[in-house]
């Protein structure tokens, strides 16, 4: 039997929770669910509206990535050198040639150091080379707004990039703000990875321990200058901040140096950007994890950059070019043979960042009943956040809610959230062991607390059901 109303026990139980929620007065409201065994709709409340997803849209992004690409796909990073070695002195340039990888850590730039050593090189006279030219040179998606530029999660995007720890917020770095030795000393501030690309400017004071803790973390438009400000009691913990760099490519280049340095490797030319030739030589490679395992840091914490990593990706794999247009022209078409209607849904990046993306909430149900038969579904169910579950790459985005209740450790789905939207969409099982599907895009609401509660009751009710698809209706 299939639902295109409110009436039945479910949409009046949707419809009280709904009534409860003074913050949805004048937004709009997409709700979609259907059954995982059938496909069948069993209710719906404006799923046909076109709605921004926030990050929802992660989960168009992810499936036609794992179509594109394949679950066991892996990123390199190349290292090459040009010119004449004699005996540990090459005349020539080294070449670091990114390919994609989002994941990259100091320790993977030390390891392709070590293998320069290994070649017998310790003096460089030429150049250190970045390569970032596996994509194009389009470092922000089309919508992104320039007061996003600096937050980790508005971070540029290059073919050659970095990370500070093993979230893999690429194009990041991560500040550490701790109290002084004693008060009236500075707090103790560091970065992570340490690197001479980003300047810290230290104007903190370190109190007595019943002072006041007020630390004010800045990096200023379009320059690679943190300001630290504020106060911090003498045993207060410790402030972590994420920003992101101007440009990922020299960020990068900058880590790879300082491990050339560790290994005792001498540059005596510049470091800049360029093309590696074609008769280069190359003598190591560091590979990624697998798409399999970058999904789960990717969907469990909402990774925006690693999205538009995997847009063009899907575009330099498919049509030769890493581009924003080339690889949503990708993914579009991979949705389209999934069977969504993609003349009824706008795509502009894939993170969902962009006020401009919208779709129905029954696309995007539609598109989770047909993924549950590709051979890589259980990469993209076990990257989802599971409610209630408090481990960081489980819980995810949903670690803190929902728990103690039907719905932890059981629904398995995708937040979303951006000004004046909120999404849920994903799994759930009822009580008898029905697999629901469902999708819930609230927008245009201007007081955010208690939206995700909303949210939250609906997945709860849906987990709670007894005999839903009998009688639910």
């Amino acid at each position: 039997m299939q639902a295109s109303n409110e009436e039945g026990i479910l949409g009046q139980e949707i419809q009280r929770i709904l009534n409860e929620s003074p913050a949805l007065a004048g937004a709009l409201v997409g709700i979609s669910i259907r059954s995982a065994e059938t496909g069948e709709v069993i209710y719906e409340r404006g799923s046909q509206t076109r709605l921004r997803p926030a990050s929802n849209l992660k989960l168009l992004t992810a499936a036609a990535a794992l179509e594109t690409l394949g679950d066991d796909y892996v990123f390199q990073t190349e290292l090459y050198i040009k010119g004449l070695q004699v005996d540990h002195v090459l005349q020539g340039d080294v070449y670091l040639k990114g390919k994609g990888d989002p994941t990259l850590l100091e320790k993977d730039f030390d390891e392709l150091a070590a293998s320069l050593k290994q070649n017998q090189v310790q003096i460089v006279h030429g150049n250190l080379i970045g390569d970032d030219t596996w994509y194009d040179d389009v470092r922000y998606s089309k919508d992104l707004v320039w007061s996003d530029e600096y937050e980790y999660y508005g971070a540029a995007v290059s073919a050659l990039n970095a990370s500070p720890n093993e979230d893999y917020d690429t194009g990041t770095i991560l500040v550490e703000v701790s109290p002084g030795k004693k008060a009236g000393k500075k707090a103790t501030v560091k970065m992570k990875p340490e690197t001479e690309y980003v300047e810290i400017i230290n104007k903190t004071k370190t109190v007595a321990e019943d002072g006041k803790k007020k630390i004010d973390v800045e990096r200023f438009h379009g320059k690679n200058v943190i300001t630290v400000s504020g106060t911090i009691p003498e045993n207060a913990g410790q402030t972590k901040e994420w920003f992101s760099v101007t440009d990922p490519t020299e960020y990068a280049l900058n880590l790879f140096e300082k491990s050339m340095k560790k290994q005792g490797i001498k540059v005596v030319g510049e470091k800049k950007q360029g093309k590696t030739p074609v008769d280069a030589r190359m003598i190591a490679t560091h590979e990624s994890m697998q798409l399999s395992q970058l999904l789960i840091p990717f969907m469990k914490l909402s990774n925006n950059s690693h999205a538009e990593v995997l847009v063009k990706e899907m575009g330099k794999a498919a049509n030769g070019d890493g581009s924003w247009e080339d690889g949503l022209k990708v993914a579009k078409s991979q949705l389209a043979l999934m069977g969504l209607d993609m003349h009824t849904i706008k795509m502009r990046d894939g993170s969902g960042i962009s006020q401009v993306n919208m779709i129905p909430a029954n696309e995007i149900t539609s598109l989770l009943y047909a993924v549950q038969e590709k051979t890589w579904f259980p990469a993209y169910l076990n990257a989802l956040p599971v409610a209630g579950v408090e481990e960081r790459m489980v819980g995810g985005t949903l670690r803190k809610r929902m728990k103690k209740t039907n719905a932890t450790g059981n629904v398995r789905a995708k937040t979303g959230t951006i000004s004046g939207t909120s999404s849920l969409s994903g799994y759930v099982t009822t009580k008898r062991g029905e697999k629901i599907i469902f999708s819930i895009l609230l927008n245009n609401f201007v007081e955010e607390k208690g939206i995700t509660a909303i949210q939250d009751k609906i997945a709860v009710m849906l987990a709670d059901q007894e005999n839903l698809l009998e009688s639910g209706l």
